[in-house]
């Protein structure tokens, strides 16, 4: 058990999390070791958990996001051939060759960052978390009610059982139920776009570059994965899903081929595609009473940028910090300062990274003639003002904090009897 901090007799578990995504079971694992019991509660079924389904999203992983997963205890499960770095991003405007280039060369790091498929992500975290006794996963049923006061917060499931912590933590998805129910409101911004993932197969090399292709009327991105593969990206206005949906292979196979002007030769459809809408969503705040949001049930982001896989790690990380420093001193894990302590410092790292986002999606996306000087103006600058081109590198790679947000975290564990 934590030093000096006791469980309330009302209390069944120590910490709910609503939501097994990468988020929810990331932060699980973070407090794994610490004699706090745990409740993971989805609405999913364990065999889908157990084995998640390909879903056309390969995540791309910061430095600091692989420092949290081998502190984790994860990154070491997942196969060699599952994890592809990146070693050039290449950001292009329109039918011109000119690029903008982020490589590794001057940064002495082998990668600006790892490509891994998200089902992958979610089974290791998953395997993990079958090891760990003051887990419980409570799956295939779905919360109906929240409520919190003063001394403690209560979960009602679908399947009529109620339990109750000290502290509840949301991450279920950017459109939360819970949220929701505790009246936290949120800012949704809808792109009025689909994007449609999948991959396909070369017969060039791809030389681990990623290629941002900001195409009038449309983006294309394509990423570099093991072998003559990249995960394939388009971004269009929703009213051309089912056209791009509809075409069958060949159609498609040529479609992305000449969008990508030939450069990895002959390309082929090797999976089934999956849209999703475009809607990008930023929490007010990220807590209420004995309740706390991570993951993109606080922050959801536009994939333009990558940023929103890494943000739930790196809060995720946040949080479990400071619930074990509590509890190691004897604190409640939820207490509002605490938690008020939490959305604060998350809140200052994803507000600029949300908004500069939707701006940067807003300006690349727009097809007007001023609008295309200015995207091409701006990779111009950026690739010759070696300043702006650094904060970019470190913004990409996270590189300069790659030692890990949990390390303190792990030194918490060491008071734990």
């Amino acid at each position: 058990m934590i030093l000096g901090y006791h469980r309330g007799m009302t209390s069944d578990y120590d910490i709910i999390i609503v939501g097994a995504g990468p988020a929810g079971l990331s932060f699980a694992l973070s407090l794994a070791g610490t004699g706090l019991q745990i409740a993971v509660v989805e609405k999913q079924p364990e065999q889908s958990l157990a084995d998640p389904a390909f879903d056309g999203r390969d995540i791309a992983l910061t430095h600091q996001s692989v420092g949290i997963l081998r502190d984790l205890g994860v990154w070491s499960q997942l196969s060699t051939h599952t994890i592809a770095p990146i070693v050039n991003a290449r950001v292009l405007d329109g039918d011109s060759p000119y690029s903008l280039d982020i490589d590794i060369d001057s940064e002495k790091l082998e990668a600006l960052g790892y490509l891994v498929s998200n089902h992958c992500i979610r089974k290791v975290l998953y395997d993990e978390l079958q090891n760990k006794d003051s887990i419980e996963m409570c799956a295939g049923t779905a919360v109906v009610s929240v409520t919190t006061d003063s001394d403690c917060a209560s979960v009602v499931l679908d399947d009529h059982r109620s339990l109750a912590a000290p502290l509840v933590v949301a991450a279920d998805s950017r459109f939360s139920d819970t949220r929701r129910m505790l009246g936290i409101p949120a800012s949704m911004l809808d792109f009025g776009r689909v994007c449609i993932v999948c991959r396909m197969e070369h017969d060039q090399a791809h030389d681990g570059i990623a290629y941002e292709c900001f195409q009038y009327g449309g983006t294309l991105a394509v990423l570099p994965l093991s072998g003559n593969q990249s995960s394939i990206v388009v971004t269009a206005p929703m009213s051309q899903k089912d056209e791009i949906m509809g075409m069958t292979p060949s159609e498609f196979n040529d479609t992305i081929q000449r969008r990508f002007d030939g450069r990895h030769g002959d390309m082929r459809l090797v999976t089934e595609r999956f849209a999703y809408p475009l809607v990008a969503v930023h929490a007010r705040r990220f807590f209420a009473t004995r309740f706390a949001l991570i993951g993109d049930a606080a922050v959801g982001m536009h994939p333009v940028t990558a940023h929103g896989f890494n943000l739930g790690l790196s809060g995720q990380a946040i949080l479990a910090k400071q619930v074990v420093n509590a509890a190691v001193l004897g604190k409640d894990p939820g207490d509002t300062r605490l938690l008020k302590h939490y959305s604060d410092m998350h809140m200052r790292t994803t507000r600029p990274i949300y908004h500069g986002t939707n701006e940067i999606v807003r300006m690349f996306t727009d097809d007007r003639p001023h609008a295309r000087a200015l995207r091409k103006l701006t990779l111009h600058l950026a690739n010759n003002f070696p300043p702006i081109k650094h904060v970019i590198h470190q913004k990409l790679t996270e590189s300069d904090t790659s030692t890990g947000l949990l390390s303190e975290l792990l030194k918490s564990r060491g008071q734990v009897r």
